[in-house]
């Protein structure tokens, strides 16, 4: 029987708009999955259930629970000042205004704290203007944007680079996008003074059976990894092959959005969070009151202002954002998530129990999600929907 999720899909890869995608929509026990179209344009695979695609900032998650298991073993705090482990930002100066050159500074009122790194208010990253001075080099030197994981400076390089940008806003002030997630990664290696893949690997995706999921593919596994394309004048271009960016391991792992993953792996993810942290086979990871931070809103209206491009009326938890209202299309209030420019996005709606994940391997041409995404999550909120009486 034809689904109204493959029709969606598919009506889009008839349209030309992705070369294919793979999407997953549960309700507790109730799961739906579809697969349509190519994996690699030509003569490559099909769409399977397993395959695989650079997820992008659907990572973000992944690593805001990360930050909190370190909280909840009592090797950092919540309000520490970050610098005792990023000495680099012990000392932050802040443009004077956004508009000001970079040299035009004032020192930071306030330290950075984990929190601030997990709420996205530290200072550094972007918002609704990308002419700003001091974003600039976040792009540049720091390859912020779209991934290209073995342009990366290593871990150190990379945090010395960052110290010699000034921050956009003070401490705690304003929500900026993205870079925060790198430093709650660098964060992880620093405290724990072993790789962030790793520490993933055995906090995270070991218990909860996440195999594909990992900052590259494996040789062995290059033939189900999606190709990475672009829309362009003539059809879609390619970003980057199997056999590329992935295939080995970048110097610095990206917290932001270096992942790579299938939706079954992101699904098991998501049913942590849905549970308050407990694995399906009644393992706790997280407690729940965590995993209830992470879904809930940590913004004042203050901080949001100038977020719109991003959150568009929504706001921030810790790792995605929180739907406040039923006003966005297919919206819930409640639902938690965030969408990855890499074409792929990831939710969850703690009230119904509701998943929904899409993964395509086009690059979303700016921060709103496409079409296609608003699409999928009104059928996700449809599907299954005689299960909610």
């Amino acid at each position: 029987m034809t689904t109204p999720l493959r029709t969606l899909l598919q009506r889009h890869v008839d349209e030309g708009t992705l070369p294919g995608a793979v999407a997953l929509i549960a309700r507790g026990d109730r799961i739906q999955v579809e697969a349509v179209g190519a994996a690699t344009l030509g003569s490559g695979p099909a769409m399977a259930r397993d395959t695989l695609f650079r997820i992008a900032s659907i990572t973000k998650p992944v690593m805001a629970a990360a930050v909190l298991m370190l909280i909840e073993d009592g090797r950092i705090g919540l309000d520490d000042p970050v610098a005792r482990w990023l000495p680099e930002l012990e000392k932050p100066q802040v443009v004077r205004t956004p508009d000001a050159p970079l040299a035009d500074t004032v020192p930071a009122v306030r330290p950075i704290t984990v929190r601030m790194l997990l709420d996205f208010t530290a200072g550094y990253g972007f918002s609704s203007d990308f002419t700003h001075p001091a974003t600039g080099p976040l792009f540049g030197a720091l390859r912020q944007g779209p991934p290209r994981p073995q342009e990366v400076a290593a871990l150190d390089a990379w945090m010395a680079a960052l110290a010699r940008i000034p921050l956009l806003h003070q401490p705690g002030e304003t929500w900026l996008y993205n870079t925060c997630s790198e430093l709650q990664g660098v964060l992880v290696e620093r405290v724990t003074g072993g790789p962030l893949d790793a520490f993933l690997a055995e906090r995270i995706f070991e218990p909860l059976g996440m195999k594909d999921t990992g900052f590259c593919v494996p040789a062995a596994d290059l033939g189900r990894f999606a190709s990475y394309y672009r829309t362009g004048t003539e059809g879609f271009e390619l970003v980057d092959a199997p056999d590329g960016q992935w295939s080995t391991r970048p110097a610095f792992l990206s917290g932001a959005g270096g992942l790579v993953s299938t939706v079954d792996d992101w699904h098991a993810f998501a049913r942590l969070l849905l549970a308050d942290g407990v694995t399906d086979d009644g393992r706790r990871l997280l407690s729940g009151a965590s995993v209830r931070a992470m879904r809930t809103d940590q913004l004042t209206a203050a901080q949001r202002v100038g977020s719109d491009l991003f959150l568009e009326g929504q706001s921030w938890g810790y790792g995605g954002a929180i739907d406040l209202d039923a006003s966005r299309q297919g919206s819930l209030p409640g639902r938690y998530g965030w969408v990855g420019g890499t074409g792929t996005c990831a939710h969850l709606t703690p009230a119904t129990g509701r998943v929904g994940i899409l993964l395509t391997q086009v690059e979303v041409g700016g921060p709103t999600p496409a079409t296609l995404l608003h699409e999928f999550w009104e059928l996700t909120n449809e599907t299954f929907a005689t299960d909610e009486g």
